[in-house]
């Protein structure tokens, strides 16, 4: 599991997942009215959308939340237009980052986007420069404790799943985006419950950081990006030991 994808668990314990909760559901509506304007408002018909509707269920986004972006983004309620932007670029240590935007307005994120990474003494690299050392996979974590690896590991790869590990606290299940949603759907069936449960980008190939300050810059900057209600995703390929990251956690 790449260093994100540890540090969101972490996140998630120390509760700063809640204190983000709001912000979250705001970005998911937006993901969901996306989805629902390309290619209709029928779930079951409409694979991203699905996927996407998934993604929102494991962060416990409200129905009533996620129906009403539906219709906004099919039609059936008023709402804004937004388009996808990529921007990509490298954080210290050599990290690649690829951040995903959806907006109203590309010049004012592309603005507030270019800010952040200046601050952070970066710049945009050119597209398909970072983002070509990423694949695209669903990714879905279980608490060790929810379950036994054994019926898990079974459960998982029989419904399509390409892998399954034990990254400190979670099972982490790896999926083509294609299994996806008959990975999900087994869980949920098998009332096993999901920390997280996303369509992803991993890194092919990790940029590993050993030293503290170096790892805590990248982390910040990520902060910042997430921050950004233009942001909806920054993927990154940085690699941690899970020592530097508990020396993180335990950080105020």
């Amino acid at each position: 599991m790449s260093g994100h994808s540890k540090w969101k668990t972490i996140q998630h314990k120390k509760g700063a997942a809640d204190a983000k909760r709001g912000k979250v559901f705001s970005k998911m509506s937006k993901e969901i009215m996306v989805a629902a304007r390309a290619g209709g408002s029928d779930v079951e018909q409409n694979p991203t959308l699905r996927n996407i509707v998934q993604k929102a269920k494991s962060v416990n986004m409200p129905a009533d939340n996620i129906d009403r972006a539906i219709k906004k983004g099919a039609g059936e309620m008023e709402g804004v237009t937004f388009e996808e932007v990529v921007y990509e670029g490298y954080a210290g240590g050599g990290v690649g980052l690829v951040v995903k935007a959806l907006t109203d307005n590309k010049n004012r994120a592309a603005s507030e986007i270019r800010h952040i990474f200046s601050k952070n003494n970066s710049s945009f690299a050119s597209q398909g420069s970072v983002s070509r050392n990423f694949q695209r996979k669903g990714q879905i974590l279980v608490a060790t404790t929810t379950t036994d690896e054994d019926t898990l590991m079974d459960l998982v790869l029989e419904a399509g799943a390409e892998d399954m590990i034990v990254e400190g606290d979670n099972f982490e299940i790896l999926t083509e985006t294609e299994t996806f949603h008959d990975v999900t759907a087994a869980l949920e069936a098998a009332t096993i419950e999901m920390v997280s449960a996303e369509l992803t980008m991993l890194p092919l190939l990790e940029s590993p950081v050993e030293d503290l300050a170096v790892a805590r810059g990248v982390f910040r900057f990520v902060e910042m990006l997430e921050d950004n209600d233009d942001v909806q995703e920054v993927y990154m390929n940085m690699s941690v030991s899970d020592e530097l990251m508990e020396e993180l956690a335990n950080e105020e």
